[in-house]
């Protein structure tokens, strides 16, 4: 298996990948947003500690 035929996230070692805290990113809240190109997304963290990116 070669790296052509693998997603982007099987292609490199986790190390190589950047690492974010979710609660950083929220400020120790449970909501924050996220800028791609125009659009915006909302990043929540729910009470279950589960993660939901919305557009």
């Amino acid at each position: 298996m070669n790296a052509q035929n693998l997603n982007p996230t099987q292609a490199y070692p986790v190390s190589m990948l950047p690492a974010h805290k979710a609660e950083d990113l929220t400020q120790g809240g449970n909501l924050a947003h996220i800028e791609l190109g125009d659009q915006l997304y909302t990043l929540r963290i729910t009470r279950a500690g589960k993660l939901i990116l919305t557009k």
